[in-house]
This record gives structure tokens, C-alpha cells and sequence, in this order.
């Protein structure tokens, strides 16, 4: 178990968090990583905290963490920039940093709650109705919720079922659809989660 971060209790809540990011950088346990980046995570869903992670780059920790092998890393990076993208300067940094293919990319882990914030957040970065950036709509990304709206978990298939009501147009569906009947979308579906019969 990693040690909490020797911050002295009067440097404040910038100081504690300057402390998990600097151990985060020099930290060479996965345990430790693993913690710290959970704790960065909790912290990203306090708002009065949005301007202090900005300031210390944690948005970018975030995304870098979700291209590694660690599931666990990925697992709260997601979740970190889920709790962090309702907020307009957060999002806009995550859209201009490139994070959306990144986080299109954790549809296709194995591990649910990754699937989960992964859609979530790409609700909050795409306002209803109408798409500014066609990536988060584009066909494979709607073949993905298709499938998921399929899932035997309630929590993936209900979550993917909004996500094709509200953010998608019914053309958009209909051709994932015809599509999805001539490919191999090659996104599974999370661990301990099958398809659903009709």
C-alpha cells in the first residue's frame, strides 16, 4: 500500500494535490500509481477543485494515463476526465488535446466501468441533439452503442440507449445498423458482460 504523500497540512488543498501529482511523476510502484491517480480521480469530482488541476496539468496526466497497458491506470484516468468534462474549460481542453480518439479508445476495454465513463464522458463532450465533432458520432462509435445497448448489463445497455436517443440521429443510427450486418466491428463487449437475446 503506498504511503500517503508527506504534505504539510497548512500548504492547502493546491499543495496536496501538487504533492499526489509529484508523486504520480516519480513514483516507480503501479500500486502507488494506481492509488494516487484514484485519489486525482475523487478529487477531478469536486468542481472547486477544477481550477487547481488545470493549474497542475492533471487533464493531460489523465489522458496520457489512458494509453496504458494498466487497466487500472485506464480505469481511473476515464473516470477522472469523466468527473472533470462538465465543466467548459475541462472539456475544451480535452477537445483541443485530442482526447477524443483516446477516449473512443477505452470502449473497447474489457472492464466495464472504463466502458462506462468512457461513454459518459463522450456525452458530456457532445451536446444533444447536434454533434460539433463527427468522431463522436462517427458510424463505428454508433456500432459500439448498438452493441452495448445489447448487453445484459442494465447499467452499459441503459447508458447506450441514451446515448443513441439523445446524441445520435436516427440516420446515424440506421446506417450503423446496415453497416453493422457487413462488418466485424472488433470492439467486444466489457468482461462479465454477454449480449443479450431477444
Amino acid at each position: 500500500m503506498a504511503q500517503k504523500p508527506k504534505v504539510d497540512p497548512h500548504v492547502g488543498r493546491l499543495g496536496y494535490l501538487q504533492a499526489l501529482v509529484t508523486e504520480f511523476q516519480e513514483t516507480q510502484s503501479q500500486d502507488a500509481k494506481e492509488q494516487v491517480l484514484a485519489n486525482l480521480a475523487n478529487f477531478a469530482y469536486d468542481p472547486s477543485n477544477y481550477e487547481y488541476l488545470r493549474q497542475l496539468q492533471v487533464l493531460d496526466l489523465f489522458l496520457d494515463s489512458l494509453s496504458e497497458e494498466n487497466e487500472t491506470l485506464v480505469e481511473f484516468a476515464i473516470g477522472g476526465l469523466c468527473n472533470l468534462c462538465p465543466d467548459r474549460a475541462n472539456k475544451e481542453h480535452i477537445l483541443h488535446a485530442g482526447g477524443v480518439p483516446l477516449i473512443i479508445n477505452c470502449l473497447s476495454s474489457p472492464n466495464e466501468e472504463t466502458v462506462l465513463s468512457a461513454i459518459t464522458t463522450l456525452m458530456h463532450l457532445s451536446p444533444p441533439g447536434r454533434s460539433f465533432l463527427p468522431e463522436l458520432t462517427a458510424t463505428p462509435v454508433v456500432q459500439c452503442m448498438l452493441r452495448f445497448s445489447l448487453s445484459a448489463s442494465a447499467r452499459l445497455r441503459n447508458l447506450a440507449q441514451i446515448f443513441l436517443e439523445d446524441f445520435c440521429s436516427p440516420r446515424q443510427v440506421a446506417e450503423a445498423r446496415s453497416r453493422q450486418a457487413h462488418s466485424a466491428l472488433g470492439i467486444p463487449l466489457p468482461r462479465s458482460v454477454a449480449p443479450q437475446q431477444r
